[in-house]
C-alpha cells in the first residue's frame, strides 16, 4: 500500500515506504495495464529501459503474474539501449533478458532488441523501421495527435542528473522532433554509443511510468517535480509530458524525501500524533 499518493502538473506520485514496495506496487501496475490493453487491442506494447528498474520489475516472474498475465500478447522493445553486444554486461537487454524475460513465457519472436551488428546510426535506422511495420498492423498502436507510435505503456528510470532513457542534459538530441528512434555517440556515462527512443514518441505514450528510488535522485527528482531552481526546465525527466496519456512516479520515501508534496504529507502525519 502506498505511504502516500498525490496528483501534481508532473503527473501522479506514488510514494512508498521501500523499494520491495515499489517492486510490489509496480508489478501490480503493469499486470493491470497489460489485461486491460488485452482486452481492448488484443496486444501489449511495453517498452524498457535499463537500470534498477529492471530488477524492480522482478516480481512479475513470480505468482501470480507467471499464471494470470497473458505474457503471450506482450510485445517488447526498448526506449533505450546501448550499442553493445547482446551479451554484454552493458546491454540493457541482457539485463531485462536475466532478470525477467528469461523466466516468463514469452513469445521470443515478440522481443525486439537491437541489431547489434550494425552501427549505432544503422541500428537506430532499423529499429525505427521496424516500428513503423508494427504501427502500420497497429500491434504498436498511433498517436491521434501525430504519427508516433503509442505504446501502452513506456517504463524509465531517471539518472542522477535528471536523464530518462538516453536523453542526457542539454544534448541536442532532446530537440529531435522528426525521428522515432535515434542514436547519440558521445554519452557523459558509459558506453558512449547509445540508442533512444526521443521525446515525441515518449510523449505519445498512453502511459508513462517513471520509477526512481534512492536518496542519491532525491535533490534531483525534487527539481524535477517542484519545477525549482534554474536548471530545472534543462533536466529531461522534466521533459517527460505524455499529453494524452498518464503520467506515474513510482517512488521510494528515500527518493521523495525532498518533495514539498512528501514533506507536507509527513508534517500531516506528524500533526495527528
Amino acid at each position: 500500500m502506498s505511504r502516500s499518493g498525490c496528483h501534481t502538473e508532473r503527473g501522479e506520485l506514488r510514494i512508498y515506504e521501500s523499494s520491495d514496495e515499489v517492486a510490489t506496487e509496480l508489478a501490480d501496475y503493469i499486470a493491470e495495464l497489460s489485461e486491460v490493453s488485452v482486452k481492448e487491442r488484443g496486444f501489449f506494447a511495453i517498452a524498457l529501459s535499463g537500470g534498477s528498474l529492471i530488477s524492480l520489475m522482478r516480481k512479475l516472474c513470480g505468482a501470480p503474474y507467471n499464471k494470470t498475465v497473458d505474457w503471450t500478447k506482450w510485445y517488447i522493445f526498448w526506449a533505450d539501449e546501448r550499442v553493445v553486444p547482446k551479451n554484454h554486461a552493458d546491454s540493457n537487454y541482457k539485463l531485462a533478458k536475466d532478470c525477467l524475460l528469461s523466466k516468463v513465457p514469452l513469445i521470443p519472436s515478440h522481443v525486439y532488441s537491437i541489431n547489434d551488428s550494425l552501427s549505432a546510426e544503422e541500428a537506430a535506422s532499423e529499429y525505427e523501421f521496424v516500428l513503423r511495420q508494427l504501427v502500420k498492423t497497429r500491434t504498436v498502436g498511433v498517436s491521434e495527435i501525430n504519427d508516433c507510435p503509442k505504446f501502452d505503456l513506456i517504463l524509465l528510470g531517471m539518472g542522477p542528473d535528471g536523464h530518462v532513457a538516453s536523453l542526457f542534459p542539454n544534448h541536442m538530441i532532446l530537440e529531435e522532433e522528426d525521428e522515432w528512434v535515434t542514436y547519440i555517440t558521445d554519452s557523459p556515462e558509459p558506453p558512449p554509443e547509445r540508442l533512444t527512443f526521443t521525446l515525441p514518441v515518449i510523449n505519445s505514450a498512453s502511459n508513462v511510468a517513471v520509477v526512481v528510488t534512492g536518496i542519491g535522485k532525491a535533490e534531483t527528482l525534487h527539481l524535477v517535480i517542484d519545477d525549482v531552481g534554474p536548471d530545472c526546465s534543462v533536466l529531461p525527466a522534466r521533459m517527460v509530458n505524455p499529453g494524452n496519456g498518464n503520467l506515474v512516479w513510482f517512488l521510494d520515501k528515500l527518493a521523495a524525501s525532498e518533495l514539498e508534496a512528501f514533506k507536507c504529507t509527513e508534517q500531516e502525519g506528524k500533526s495527528r500524533k
